[in-house]
């Protein structure tokens, strides 16, 4: 028996058992012992058909009260690790629940293992996260995140306790595939006023946020080795979801007006889908003209093409002028409206939802029955409260006026600190800018920055074709007080100037 200053280990008597004993761990002196038990049993230190020690004598010789062993070893008995025989004792089970072969000598290796990966697994491995972040939570300059720290806790936790206190047995049983009926209502009302668009709650689709939005309409529209146009530089989310689907995907670029649909049709005419970010381009924040809104509908409709409407930070403006939805221009039903509440809300509320015409509904339907249900019933419901409620258009409200004043925060930290090397693009819509860099290196200003405790995306990162886009960063304002902004940027400065040192000392880097 060893003594230690915060834990203790026991033998058994007549079984050569050590169990090591803790008063200050979790789960408390019940569950240790029946964990030591347990372990001894499925390791073979206590063979099937050994006679374990009664409840009295494990617990005279751990030292620990009888209730603490008698509860430890009713626990094990009722799952089955012992039997316990009248007049005899307890036994360890001829059968266990855990009983599987071990493994014995040298392991394989990791190679003899595993088959290889599908070739849709290496590409979908190899793909890029939308950003990379440090640890800890949301910091200069972080991309993708809102102003969580404004969120009304206070509203959604009232809602919530009102909803489960009134929740009954039904509610806690399995939803409607389609989504709450309730917050689908919600929803269409929404669109129809601050989108422009008609839709009825039959047409909406309720999911787990934008991303699972993209994933379902991929794998419903698209067969192997079809062709879709995807943004240049774009979403490596919307590129992961076409890649699933076995998608021939083809990058065509964007310029100050959207996607070049002009280009697209060039290099594919026979595409069958395209994915766009009309409202709020990801990543550069451009909104798509109504010429080029236009000039789409009427290519997908004469090509036989589905769009993809990701209506990204469409909520956000800063000075630009509403323009209708793709949805709400679209005469010919090709469009699928994309929304979420990731960047409205909190992006771990994690619900959004679908558009989509009448005769794709119970398809879209079928496909999401075939790997999930539905989103959390209690989240779909306090959302509807709060929505019906007036808190969502009242949050967002206050948070259009929030994002334009730490935008204009963004624009003097940025001439301030970084005057002659950084360039901010006119941010029009959105939570993210667009930053040129003067005589610096991207990548190289990434890596400083994250040095520096600042987050920053290079604009590379977000392309798929095989040109290089230019020096230019990618900085989120939506999570950054207008008093830490100044802050944020004088880091970024110095990581700027520490990145064009190391470039003039390794010209031939890269």
């Amino acid at each position: 028996m060893t003594h230690q200053t915060t834990s203790r280990r026991r033998r058994t008597s007549g079984l050569g058992l050590l169990i090591r004993l803790d008063p200050g761990e979790r789960g408390g002196l019940q569950r240790q012992i029946y964990a030591g038990v347990r372990r001894a049993i499925l390791d073979g230190v206590l063979p099937p058909g050994t006679r374990v020690p009664s409840s009295r004598e494990l617990a005279a010789d751990l030292r620990v009260s009888r209730t603490t062993s008698l509860l430890a070893l009713e626990q094990l008995v009722a799952e089955g690790y012992l039997a316990a025989r009248a007049g005899s004792g307890t036994f360890v089970a001829h059968e266990l629940p855990d009983d599987r072969p071990r493994a014995h000598g040298t392991p394989p290796s990791r190679a003899a293992r595993h088959p290889p990966l599908s070739k849709r697994g290496k590409a979908l491995a190899a793909g890029r996260p939308p950003s990379d972040r440090l640890a800890g939570p949301p910091r200069p300059f972080r991309i993708g995140v809102p102003a969580v720290d404004l969120f009304p806790v206070r509203t959604w936790s009232q809602l919530v306790t009102r909803r489960l206190r009134s929740a009954s047995p039904s509610q806690l049983d399995y939803g409607e595939t389609t989504g709450a009926l309730e917050l689908r209502v919600a929803i269409a009302a929404h669109v129809r006023a601050a989108r422009g668009t008609e839709c009825d709650p039959e047409q909406v689709l309720v999911v787990s946020g934008a991303q699972r939005a993209i994933d379902l309409l991929c794998q419903l529209l698209l067969d192997p080795g079809d062709e879709a146009w995807m943004e240049e530089p774009g979403y490596p989310g919307a590129r992961n979801a076409l890649v699933a689907a076995g998608a021939r995907i083809h990058p065509v670029r964007v310029d100050d007006e959207g996607i070049d649909v002009a280009a697209g049709a060039r290099v594919a005419p026979r595409a069958r889908l395209v994915y766009v970010t009309p409202s709020h381009q990801f990543p550069l924040g451009v909104p798509m003209s109504l010429r080029r809104r236009l000039a789409l509908l009427q290519w997908a409709s004469s090509a036989g093409a589905w769009v993809i409407e990701d209506d990204y930070d469409a909520e956000f403006r800063h000075g630009a002028r509403p323009v209708p939805c793709l949805h709400g221009l679209d005469a010919d039903g090709r469009v699928l409206y994309v929304g979420s509440f990731s960047k409205t809300l909190f992006p771990a509320l994690r619900l959004g939802f679908v558009i989509a015409p009448r005769d794709l509904h119970d398809p879209l339907v079928a496909v999401r029955r075939a790997s999930e249900l539905h989103p959390p019933r209690l989240d779909q419901a306090v959302l509807a409260d709060f929505m019906r409620e007036g808190h969502y258009e009242r949050h967002l409200r206050r948070m259009r006026r929030v994002y334009r004043e730490r935008l204009e925060a963004l624009e003097h930290a940025a001439r301030r600190h970084c005057a002659g090397a950084l360039k901010l693009r006119p941010a029009l819509t959105g939570l993210h800018a667009v930053a040129d860099l003067v005589e610096a290196d991207a990548g190289r200003v990434f890596a400083a920055a994250a040095r520096h405790g600042v987050e920053v995306m290079p604009l590379s990162a977000y392309g798929f074709g095989r040109s290089r886009p230019p020096d230019a960063l990618v900085l989120g304002f939506g999570a950054v007080r207008a008093d830490a902004m100044d802050a944020g940027m004088e880091r970024l400065a110095a990581a700027i100037d520490e990145a064009r040192r190391g470039s003039r000392r390794s010209p031939t880097a890269g």
